[in-house]
């Protein structure tokens, strides 16, 4: 390439930017996006208002799906803030385009707009992932706002959701922290069922009635509240495994990150009372387990159709007959 060639190159650019990147356009594009961030801001201010009457109407009603219903509509405002924002710098940009070059045409800015964004693909590559992948979980409906959620791969991050984005979510764990997390890192949800973890007790004692009283006395001191122990341990099954050995299932709903209350509190204190009375009754135990009946019904369902054998069909052959008549079949050995 001449020296001309890289002239003339300079002088198209110097030519495009004194024509529509000049001081008034600049200061009038400003004036523009300042008014479209302040307008976004407000509708923001008034989304969140009906976010937190939806939310309140939530807490106060006692049908599951009509919660569940409510917190869709609730995510659904949360996501739609972010939306609205960049929808309105977009309409700002464009209404900035028509006003300051009336005898431009818009695909002008289309193109400008497709440059820029190549040459910050390196910075810009990022977002652009948060975004699609807040975009692919959003459409799949994954979480919403108000849902208790651990994220994959990251173990200990749990908590209640609180603000959704395509480019990332907020979390409030259970000691007050909140947790931004770009998704693009989600690899994966864990969503406690109805927001509670249910879990059952096996024990197994030699006098029926006191492993009873060994269960109602561990509800006594177990501490109880939305937050802890949700529902008291009740007894679901009694059954007779032996000669004076019964099979006691209890059991009980924790909020989620309280298992503890029932996997090691329960547990060591239904051991403690035991091992203090004047006659122990416990054989074994007690075990803890998890007890999600649907879950315990799906996996019923594949063990039972995994031990199934295929069933041997029944062949027949013809047979024939000597008064000349058609064959009659008979089941073959």
């Amino acid at each position: 390439m001449n020296d001309s060639s890289i002239e003339a190159g300079k002088d198209i650019l110097a030519r495009i930017f004194d024509t529509y990147f000049n001081l008034h356009a600049i200061i009038s594009l400003a004036v523009i996006i300042t008014i479209a961030l302040l307008l976004g801001r407000l509708i923001a201010v008034v989304l969140r208002k009906v976010v937190g009457f939806i939310g309140a109407q939530a807490d106060k009603t006692e049908d599951l799906e009509v919660v569940n219903r409510l917190r869709r509509y609730e995510t659904f405002l949360v996501l739609s803030i972010a939306l609205i924002k960049v929808g309105l710098v977009l309409f700002g940009l464009y209404l900035w385009w028509l006003l300051d070059h009336p005898d431009g045409q818009p695909t002008a800015l289309i193109g400008a707009s497709a440059i820029l964004l190549l040459l910050l693909s390196a910075s810009l590559s990022p977002i652009l992932r948060d975004v699609v992948s807040g975009t692919a979980m959003m459409v799949e409906q994954w979480y919403g706002v108000g849902d208790h959620v651990r994220i994959e791969p990251f173990m200990d991050m749990q908590g209640v959701v609180e603000r959704v984005t395509l480019r990332s979510t907020r979390i409030r764990t259970l000691n007050g922290e909140i947790i931004w997390v770009n998704n693009q890192n989600i690899q994966g949800i864990r969503i406690a069922p109805r927001g509670i973890r249910t879990i059952a007790l096996e024990l197994f004692v030699t006098d029926l009635k006191k492993g009873q009283q060994l269960v109602t006395k561990a509800n006594d001191r177990l501490p109880s509240g939305q937050l802890l122990l949700v529902s008291p341990l009740q007894i679901v099954e009694e059954t007779t495994v032996g000669e004076n050995l019964w099979h006691i299932t209890a059991v009980g709903e924790t909020a989620p990150g309280r298992e503890w209350l029932i996997e090691n509190a329960a547990v060591d204190l239904i051991k403690e009372m035991d091992e203090q009375s004047k006659t122990p009754v416990i054989a074994h135990g007690p075990l803890a387990r998890f007890a999600d009946v649907e879950a315990e019904l799906k996996f019923k369902r594949t063990i039972t159709n995994a031990r199934k054998r295929p069933v041997k069909k029944k062949r027949f052959v013809a047979v024939k007959r000597a008064d000349g008549m058609p064959p009659s079949k008979k089941r073959a050995k």
